[in-house]
Order: structure tokens, then C-alpha cells, then sequence
């Protein structure tokens, strides 16, 4: 059984930058691929970032292509989401989220454990 506790969020002017962390803990972390997902208020849950176990590939949505960089530090048990150049529509509750397959995965029924989220509110 896999804990996940995001922490980072804020509230951050347009343009600005937050980065986000997911420590891990129960589990062999190593063992992973994880992902970003975020939902805002009204609509699903949605796929952001995702990266494989060892850190080297990644998958991002289109929506935040270039302007989110996601990385892991594997020593630390530690997944974090850099993000720069923040926009309104980027206003969502973060959750990040761990499965044991395949780090190509967006649908979030895939993946077997989550966080319970952290609030990133972008003003304009």
C-alpha cells in the first residue's frame, strides 16, 4: 500500500511559477510510473504530466506542454511538478497519483493510489 502527500500549492499571480511535491511512503517507489492529474471545479479529473519509474520518459498534455516540467528523485521517494508561466485555466486542486504499469497511461482509473491534493489558484 502506497501513501502519496502532495504539498506547494498556493496561490500565485498569471505568469508566475509553483512547484509542486508527492512524497511517497509503503512502497517500493522505484517500482512506479507517476502522474499529475487536476480537477477543477465542475469538470473530470485530468491527466497533466506523467513519467516513468526511472525518471527517463515523459508524457505531458498538450495544455501545459513547455510550461510544466515533471521529475522524480528516487533516493527520496519524491515525484515534483515544476510550474512556470502559470495561467487562470491552470486553477485546479493537483493530485498525484502512482501505478505499477505503464507510464503512458492518462486515465485516471488506471492508476491504483492518490494523494489527497493540494490547491493551485492562478489570479489574473
Amino acid at each position: 500500500q502506497v501513501q502519496l502527500v502532495e504539498s506547494g500549492g498556493g496561490l500565485v499571480q498569471a505568469g508566475g511559477s509553483l512547484r509542486l511535491s508527492c512524497a511517497a511512503s509503503g512502497g517500493t517507489f522505484s517500482s512506479y510510473s507517476m502522474a499529475w492529474f487536476r480537477q477543477a471545479p465542475g469538470n473530470e479529473r485530468e491527466f497533466v504530466v506523467s513519467i516513468n519509474r526511472s525518471g527517463s520518459n515523459t508524457k505531458y498534455a498538450d495544455s501545459v506542454k513547455g510550461r510544466f516540467t515533471i521529475s522524480r528523485d528516487n533516493a527520496k521517494n519524491t515525484v515534483y511538478l515544476q510550474m512556470d508561466s502559470l495561467k487562470p485555466e491552470d486553477t485546479a486542486v493537483y493530485y498525484c497519483a502512482a501505478n505499477s504499469n505503464t507510464w503512458l497511461i492518462t486515465r485516471s482509473g488506471s492508476y491504483d493510489y492518490w494523494g489527497q491534493g493540494t490547491q493551485v489558484t492562478v489570479s489574473s
